[in-house]
């Protein structure tokens, strides 16, 4: 009995702890609404650009990977300029300004996407991404910041795990509109970029509406009025904290980790069309897949955000990430392991690699979000942000750059048959693709351990911990 009451006491408490979000300001609430509508129409773009280009613009798999890889590199590199643009202009601007960004532009490429016979159109769409990329950094460095000045210290950790949550539910929204769109109506997969319309219309108005730079809690009027340097001492300073480069280094050691995320939009849609759509010469539910990650997500953080700081932030890291890096491992072993029908077993080998992922996720990368903006000084949370991307910058450009030519050395037209026949060595495989790149993702949690005690000499402070 008395067990019982320890189990009820548990589960009343941990409702309980929910409602440390109540000391958040009401533009906290009105930026996660933006979250979840721009993220949902980002999430659902990505999915499939690679798909868009291909087949809608005709671009081959080479130069669609130069595009995309080019398009999420801009996106961070970009993160070093509207870090320090957010934190001059303020969340309320700054939010407007990376939704036009994105919004305009991407009027333009849905316009391509119905009309492909368009002179240049390929030039014409690739264009079109450019100022995208600044917008979407500009409105993940809104994210990050309102998510430190809009909550309270002890609401924080919950604050970021909520953010990451909702996040996520726009992940599982987008994936779900894509088989929705693409499999039941048998539509265009421009009518999926669509909706990145209708998001800039939505979060304009909730933007305009709802978000106040003056409910910032995080910092006194003082301090909001004090920093006048210029960006160049801004980031003089920046690069003189210790700090800042283990942070550096820590965040390299993690970016093998981190680049599965972009193998789900550069690599793994051509994968299943080639292994899976191409034997069964059926639509398979991508969608549902690509949805998978972030449904996992949102079960997870649910069960640990009253637990979010109850945890050790850099064994939390190291843990998930190797959890994540370990999923590669299903794309790697015989798919006979998984049954006689080839599609099926391909099919189910993701769903294991992306469940094993997301578990990983659940530990390692809120943390690492809640770690960026907690050792930022106060009023510099968006330059800090910006620039501790550094790493994954390169490491986006090098994904991107390869995938084309990693999809015809592995993955090229007509594999799925020669798998079926049994024709085709290991090494011309898919999982030999992924296999290398599992040995690359697990060898940077692997030295992060080994290094833990200088990673984490003078970076963590109580807020982490």
């Amino acid at each position: 009995m008395a067990s019982d009451t320890s189990a009820s006491a548990m589960i009343v408490q941990y409702f309980k702890d929910f409602g440390i979000l109540k000391q958040n300001a009401r533009s906290y609430w009105g930026i996660q609404v933006v979250n979840f509508v721009d993220l949902t129409a980002y999430f659902a773009m990505i999915a499939v650009l690679t798909l868009f280009l291909t087949d809608n613009i005709s671009m081959t798999e080479e130069i669609s990977g130069y595009t995309v890889g080019t398009f999420t590199a801009l996106i961070t590199i970009a993160l070093l300029f509207t870090g320090f643009w957010t934190d001059i202009l303020g969340i309320r601007k700054a939010a407007f300004l990376g939704m036009t960004l994105q919004g305009l532009p991407r009027l333009g490429i849905v316009y391509c996407g119905f009309f492909p016979e368009t002179p240049y159109v390929g030039w014409i769409v690739a264009g079109l991404l450019i100022p995208t990329a600044f917008g979407a950094a500009m409105t993940q460095t809104v994210y990050q910041v309102a998510n430190k000045r809009f909550s309270t210290k002890d609401s924080r950790g919950a604050s970021y795990n909520l953010w990451y949550l909702i996040m996520n539910m726009g992940g599982v929204a987008g994936g779900l509109m894509i088989d929705v769109i693409r499999k039941q109506l048998e539509l265009d997969i421009t009518w999926i970029l669509s909706f990145a319309v209708i998001a800039w219309v939505i979060s304009s108005i909730v933007i305009i509406g709802f978000i106040s730079d003056t409910e910032a809690q995080d910092m006194s009027e003082e301090e909001q009025e004090a920093d006048h340097r210029s960006g160049f001492e801004r980031f003089k300073d920046l690069v003189k904290e210790t700090a800042f480069w283990r942070f550096i280094v820590l965040m390299t050691s993690l970016l093998g980790v981190r680049a599965v995320y972009s193998y789900m939009y550069l690599l793994l849609p051509l994968y299943w069309v080639r292994v899976i759509e191409d034997v069964t010469g059926e639509k398979t539910d991508m969608g549902f897949l690509q949805a998978l990650n972030p449904i996992l997500i949102v079960a997870g953080l649910i069960l640990m955000i009253p637990l979010s700081n109850k945890f050790n932030v850099f064994k939390m890291l190291v843990f998930g990430a190797m959890i994540s890096a370990m999923s590669l491992l299903f794309l790697v072993v015989p798919w006979e392991l998984f049954g006689d029908d080839m599609a099926k077993s391909y099919f189910m080998m993701s769903v294991c690699m992306l469940a094993m992922l997301s578990i990983g996720e659940v530990f390692w990368s809120p943390k690492l979000y809640e770690y960026t903006a907690a050792i930022a000084p106060k009023g510099q949370e968006g330059a800090y942000l910006g620039f501790s991307m550094m790493p994954w910058f390169l490491a986006k450009t090098m994904v991107g750059f390869m995938s084309g030519h990693m999809l015809v050395r592995w993955v090229p037209e007509g594999i799925g048959a020669q798998i079926q026949a049994g024709t085709v060595d290991f090494w011309d495989r898919p999982e030999a693709m992924w296999l290398i790149l599992f040995m690359w993702a697990m060898a940077g949690p692997i030295l992060a351990w080994i290094f833990r005690k200088w990673l984490t000499a003078g970076a963590f402070n109580d807020d982490l911990k």
